[in-house]
């Protein structure tokens, strides 16, 4: 079993800046890949980022490619995602999952077992 917490959400203007971080407690946490997803209103959940294992491979959606950075710390159990240049567009719940199947640079499907339990972003125009 994985436990996901998500902390760092909040209210930004747009152009604004913030650091999502999602930390993960059960198993060994530097054997698995991590996602973050986002779901707005009345929307799907989507695919945000994702970081490989060990960290050295990352993959992002193309509408938050170049503005937000998917990293982890394998040491404190942590995966961050650090959100710059942001859009009312983003406002949204996020997610982090873990242990999903990561094919590098191409895709992350998520593992529905392991969710936390989200936290709130919104961008203010």
């Amino acid at each position: 079993q994985v436990q996901l917490v998500e902390s760092g959400g909040g209210l930004v203007q747009a152009g604004g800046s913030l650091r999502l971080s999602c930390a993960a407690s059960g198993r060994t946490f530097s054997s698995f890949a991590m996602g973050w997803f986002r779901q707005a209103p009345g929307k799907e959940r989507e695919f945000v980022a994702a970081i490989s294992w060990s960290g050295s491979s990352t993959y992002y959606a193309d509408s938050v490619k170049g503005r937000f950075t998917i990293s982890r710390d394998n040491a404190k159990n942590t995966v961050d995602l650090q959100m710059n240049n942001l859009e009312p567009e983003d406002t949204a719940v996020y997610y982090c999952n873990a242990d999903g199947t990561y094919y590098s640079g191409s895709h992350y499907y998520p593992k529905n077992d392991y969710w936390g339990q989200g936290t709130q972003v919104t961008v203010s125009s």
